[in-house]
């Protein structure tokens, strides 16, 4: 197999990166690249742990972070400590360029430093950025993913916002043998086949699809005509019990992102928060901007739907693509046993739905992956990147 994963929830940082290091080892003696997750608990081992880790795999590229939580194949790490690596081999026509993004003052305003020289080389519609950020230092809707788009579009982008911090400069982000305090860190995988993306958001729309016909940036004022919160209020009225509790708990917001689509499905909306309600004139404020002409939907979201939603997904690309043999999962630190009755949901979802596969991976404080082919940052989805066995 080409990708390896191991766990350690020792308390002692030195001593869970030994044990997580042999067995990760034992199936995959030399790695071109080593992803690590860490918990708070090791934040002020983390250069350590950095150190540790590349002195084990002087050959393999290595970048990681913090997280509130960690992933281990099959598990959720909550509120233990916990060190989470992750393994991949891909073959000598692959090529990994990390890189460490500044967010820099110019004469011009800020800018990013840091891109890797590889990506004037990379295939955008082939190949792959992994990527790991500081949420108080780095402009990921502003700068990153603008830049992308412009000079290297349908170039995917997974990953997550580090976690566990409590500000800036607190950022655990593993560079190589070192660590980072803000910023971004990642990979640019090139040349690497089979790999795929599942980002399950896991909501569901009710009502019906509404076209916003009066809006301002992240403001809608006017959808089919109508003040929102008018539709909402009739919209209300014909929900089930259960239905209601939901709406009442948490709506969420759905922007179609296909309008030539015939119809609407789960998965043809990226999901957005409802930020406020303008009661004076029925106005919604929404987590993204919203234009004129748009088609969008208000979904819902409980365990039982992300619970579906997410292995639909999973048994969709089980029966699209090869085996996969490799994961990283990216979930949400509002998902885990915030959300779910029972812990390890997404973790064990996936090992459910794809087998026992070798993953790893984080709590985020935001998770990257693309949806309708443009990048996002998301809120209580899990984000996966799946790879087969040099498919």
């Amino acid at each position: 197999m080409p990708f390896a994963a191991a766990v350690s929830t020792d308390s002692d940082a030195s001593l869970a990166v030994a044990e997580a290091a042999d067995r990760v080892a034992e199936g995959l003696p030399s790695p071109q690249l080593i992803c690590a997750f860490v918990s708070p608990h090791h934040a002020t081992a983390a250069g350590q742990i950095a150190s540790q880790l590349a002195a084990r795999f002087p050959a393999a590229v290595l970048v990681g972070c913090g997280g509130e939580s960690i992933v281990a194949t099959g598990r959720e790490i909550e509120n233990d400590p916990a060190i989470s690596l992750w393994a991949g081999s891909f073959g000598d026509g692959a090529h990994i360029d990390a890189f460490h993004l500044q967010p820099t003052d110019t004469p011009d305003g800020i800018s990013l430093l840091g891109w890797p020289d590889a990506l004037d080389d990379c295939d955008p519609k082939r190949d792959l950025l992994l990527t790991f950020a500081d949420p108080y230092t780095f402009p990921i809707t502003d700068l990153f993913f603008p830049r992308l788009r412009e000079d290297y579009p349908g170039l995917a982008v997974v990953g997550g916002m580090s976690s566990g911090a409590d500000g800036p400069g607190q950022a655990v982000l593993f560079h190589g043998g070192e660590t980072v305090p803000f910023g971004a860190v990642g990979v640019l995988l090139r040349g690497v086949a089979g790999w795929r993306t599942v980002v399950s958001q896991g909501c569901r729309p009710i009502g019906r699809p509404l076209v916003v016909t009066k809006a301002r940036e992240n403001v809608i004022l006017e959808v089919g005509g109508q003040a929102p919160v008018r539709y909402l209020h009739d919209l209300f009225e014909t929900l089930p019990e259960r239905d209601k509790e939901l709406f009442q708990r948490g709506l969420h917001i759905g922007l179609v992102t296909n309008e030539y689509l015939e119809s609407f499905d789960r998965g043809d909306f990226l999901i957005r928060n409802l930020y406020a309600i303008d009661r004076q004139t029925g106005a919604l404020v929404v987590t993204d901007r919203v234009r004129v002409g748009q088609t969008v939907q208000f979904q819902l979201r409980d365990a039982t739907t992300a619970d579906d939603d997410l292995r639909s997904l999973l048994r969709a690309d089980r029966a699209k693509h090869p085996p996969a043999a490799g994961a990283l999962l990216f979930t949400c630190n509002g998902r885990g046993t915030r959300l779910f009755p029972e812990p390890d949901h997404d973790a064990k979802a996936l090992a459910e739905e794809l087998g026992p596969i070798p993953n790893a991976g984080f709590f985020a404080a935001g998770e990257l992956g693309p949806v309708g082919g443009t990048n996002h940052i998301h809120g209580f989805t899990a984000s996966s990147v799946l790879f087969s066995d040099g498919v």
